[in-house]
């Protein structure tokens, strides 16, 4: 596949909000889908930095994250184009640009994003509960 990174832009909205919606209902099986919102991207994104995997220049999917903290947020890749490798593109031009130790959190519920963090060199440094249910922290080093 042609994957290209780049910087996120307001165009990318439209279809980014698509991509969050959609890969969270594919995904999330243990939550409630009804109550995911195209919006929801617009909130969880807010002043946070934004890549944007590409394939013929039209958006598959982005990651986003929280530079002071070298937190990763969000990695969601349109369902139609998982399993690719656009989502360990955009974690390695990510991690170019955050300091270390870099930290996410992830659902343990959800065992694919767990196992696809771990197989690129993630280690589980702690866990925790939250209103979605319990999670895992993970660390790159």
């Amino acid at each position: 596949m042609g994957f290209k990174i780049r910087n996120y832009t307001n165009e990318d909205a439209p279809e980014l909000r698509r991509i969050f919606l959609e890969a969270r209902q594919k995904a999330f099986l243990w939550a409630d889908s009804a109550e995911f919102d195209l919006a929801d991207f617009d909130l969880v994104t807010r002043d946070e930095t934004i890549l944007v995997a590409t394939e013929n220049e039209s958006p598959i999917g982005f990651i986003a994250w929280w530079p002071p903290e070298n937190f990763i947020h969000s990695l969601f890749i349109d369902p139609s184009f998982a399993g690719k490798g656009a989502g360990k593109l955009l974690l390695n031009a990510c991690l170019l640009e955050l300091g270390r130790p870099a930290r996410l959190k992830c659902l343990q519920a959800n065992v694919h994003a767990c196992a696809f963090y771990t197989a690129q060199g993630w280690e589980i440094s702690g866990a925790g509960e939250s209103e979605e249910g319990d999670y895992y922290v993970l660390t790159f080093y």
